[in-house]
């Protein structure tokens, strides 16, 4: 097969270390764990940009939020931005989506139209901008203006099912298919009983770095996790049934993690490992190595130019992530040296706006933010991020090279380091800033 397919799986708020195969959490994910062992499993994937939006305007341009304008949840990806999706299907790929769109501003629960706001999934689309009732699932399937809701069901099951019908249809042609799962995003108990039955609240062991955890509300998180790696083994199934293993990519990842009480915070947004770190597995049979395990920095920002590169097809020039297919292929290649993390407008434990920016290299974790603050951890030696080493003596020479590397991404993106308001006018999206604020405040569900 000239061209291959490319099946792109990803979560919502998963966090790398909740994967079997990663021995650090027990979660039981017996279809992640032979993904993995049939693939390349990345222990160092990390999001750019640790939420929602942001996230998955980088992973579809393949460029950094602040270089697409999409800084903040609940801001449209503006129509121009070309993604992976555009130039796949320039190369005659059928292009597909599935399930948790986010990409399109306010109101939630709006349907989006054909056109420039599907960024280039034309030949399928069963989505819904942002929901998190997983017991409800819906969608808007192709171009109806009213969704398809189910009284019963689980979300990811009923999206897995349309993923499936995808596949089948457009088996024959290369197919490009994005398939984003809600879960194991909040609320963490809205999963099918059986997943909960596996994980008695009393029996979670919680990360040395805890404080104050909600047992039940990680137990549910498991729940959601297993039960999703469930319908990832259906969709294995359907390729091998198919006969379309080898002549697929697959990947399995997700937009951000979750911080679960690690640190004594929750949810995202911090440049911390829960939330930074996040699963990738890559597999595609006969062409990349089995059972490899990689410790490479890739971020999201470089896994469209990534897939593209394995595809044999040209990176567009206004991507800005990195092509890193060789070190996937062992063909030489220049491996990232660090990788940009940040949040521009961050919905902090005890503030609404703290923006930060920081970079994560193979070895440590180096952030500011805006107001004053930093953290320095070395990630070899302390791998749960208990003592910040931003203030010790002698730590003098790698602070300041760690802060050149942040200089130098600031930089290359033309990132000016400014306060939310100034950010938005700066990029030239005031009015739609304050339409978000007014309508849906930072502070408020997210």
């Amino acid at each position: 097969m000239g061209r291959p397919n490319i099946l792109y799986i990803f979560t919502d708020q998963m966090r790398a270390s909740s994967m079997g195969c990663m021995h650090e959490e027990a979660v039981h994910t017996p279809h992640l764990d032979r993904l993995a062992a049939q693939g390349t499993l990345f222990i160092n994937a990390l999001a750019n940009t640790p939420v929602c939006t942001p996230s998955r305007a980088s992973l579809l341009t393949g460029r950094h939020a602040w270089t697409c304008h999409s800084i903040v949840n609940d801001i449209r990806l503006p129509e121009e931005e070309q993604g992976i999706a555009d130039v796949l299907k320039a190369r005659g790929y059928r292009t597909g989506y599935v399930g948790k769109w986010h990409l399109d501003g306010l109101p939630r629960d709006a349907p989006i139209p054909p056109g420039r706001r599907r960024h280039g999934f034309d030949d399928y689309w069963a989505a819904y901008d942002c929901t998190h009732d997983y017991l409800a699932p819906r969608y808007y399937l192709g171009d109806a203006t009213e969704p398809v809701i189910l009284d019963e069901g689980y979300d990811a099951d009923v999206q897995t099912d349309l993923a499936i019908d995808f596949i089948e249809r457009f088996r024959d042609e290369p197919f490009c298919l994005f398939l984003s799962w809600g879960p194991p995003h909040a609320p963490y108990r809205a999963v099918p009983q059986r997943y909960l039955d596996m994980y008695p609240p009393e029996a979670i062991s919680l990360r040395p770095n805890a404080q104050g955890a909600d047992r039940d509300a990680i137990a549910g998180y498991y729940a959601h996790i297993t039960a999703i790696d469930h319908d990832l083994g259906r969709l294995m199934d359907a390729l091998d049934r198919l006969d379309l293993a080898e002549d697929t990519i697959v990947v399995f990842s997700s937009d951000h993690g979750d911080m679960l009480w690690s640190q004594g915070r929750v949810r995202k947004q911090q440049p911390f490992e829960e939330s930074v770190r996040i699963p990738l597995i890559v597999r595609w049979p006969g062409k990349l190595p089995a059972g490899q395990v990689s410790d490479l920095l890739i971020s999201v920002v470089d896994h469209t130019p990534t897939l593209l590169g394995l595809a044999g097809i040209p990176i567009p020039e206004a991507m800005n992530g990195c092509d890193l297919s060789g070190a996937l292929t062992d063909r030489a290649v220049q491996c990232p040296e660090s990788v940009l993390i940040g949040e521009y407008v961050s919905f902090g434990q005890s503030s609404v706006y703290q923006p930060w920016r920081g970079v994560r290299t193979p070895r440590y974790t180096y952030a500011r933010w805006l107001q004053g603050g930093a953290v320095l951890y070395d990630n070899e030696n302390d791998p749960y991020q208990l003592h910040n080493l931003i203030q010790d003596p002698g730590r003098e020479a790698l602070r300041e090279e760690l802060e050149e590397e942040l200089s130098g991404w600031l930089e290359r993106i033309d990132d000016p380091f400014l306060n939310p308001d100034a950010c938005f006018r700066h990029i030239g999206r005031w009015e739609e800033w304050v339409y978000r604020k007014a309508h849906f405040p930072p502070h408020a569900r997210r």
